[in-house]
């Protein structure tokens, strides 16, 4: 194979953005589901710091972020226009807003996850916490269907497997949270076909083996 190497992990949420950019831009990597209590030679002799996502492009270029991964990909064709090119001020704003999420709202989401599988009294509020940043969210959802406007962004993609772990932590009073837009904003991104296939499971890559092509096959014009 030719193709940029992806070293990936399927339930990881930042391995999980990468892939979701790599399919809305219609590119093709050669991936790597890699076992973490395993972890290939090949991929820490290239990203000593062990994690996924890690892109080895054709010409040798390493990149070893999410957000980078996604940035490359969309870089390359973007034909839903997930940048929002048609205005320069956007993409800042964007990857503000994602920064933020990293941050505070993971930060958040992680205790409140912890927490909650410890049976902590701490759970309610993190939980709360998650939500004073989500209200964010909420209010821009209440004005069109997506964070940025009327058609998906980096935004929607890039935090999408977090909100997917938030409503996991506690189905039944998510189900019934002050979160209505939110909810049904997740409800559009499950039944969007590149989701299924983003999370499609993989065996698992150990040194010697062939790769998977993943992504958009020009060849043929279809998704492999």
């Amino acid at each position: 194979m030719t193709a940029p190497i992806l070293y990936s992990l399927r339930q990881c949420p930042y391995a999980m953005r990468a892939r979701l950019g790599i399919l809305h831009a219609r590119q093709v990597v050669e991936l790597r589901d890699i076992d973490m209590n395993n972890k290939p030679q090949e991929m820490l002799s290239i990203s000593p710091k062990g994690t996924v996502p890690v892109l080895q492009c054709e010409d040798g270029t390493v990149i070893e972020e999410s957000i980078d991964v996604m940035i490359w990909a969309l870089s390359l064709s973007d034909p839903s226009n997930l940048l929002y090119s048609h205005d320069d001020q956007q993409l800042p704003l964007m990857l503000r807003l994602i920064q933020s999420s990293d941050s505070d709202f993971v930060h958040a989401l992680q205790k409140y996850r912890a927490a909650s599988r410890y049976h902590d009294n701490n759970a309610i509020e993190w939980r709360d916490r998650c939500c004073e940043w989500l209200g964010n969210i909420e209010n821009r959802l209440s004005q069109h269907a997506y964070i940025m406007g009327n058609s998906p962004s980096l935004v929607d993609i890039a935090i999408l497997p977090f909100i997917r772990q938030f409503s996991r932590v506690d189905k039944k009073w998510y189900a019934q949270s002050p979160l209505p837009h939110l909810r049904a904003w997740l409800i559009n991104h499950y039944n969007d076909p590149l989701f299924s296939k983003a999370m499609v499971s993989h065996p698992k890559w150990e040194e010697g083996d062939e790769g998977v092509l993943f992504g958009f096959n020009l060849a043929d014009g279809k998704y492999c």
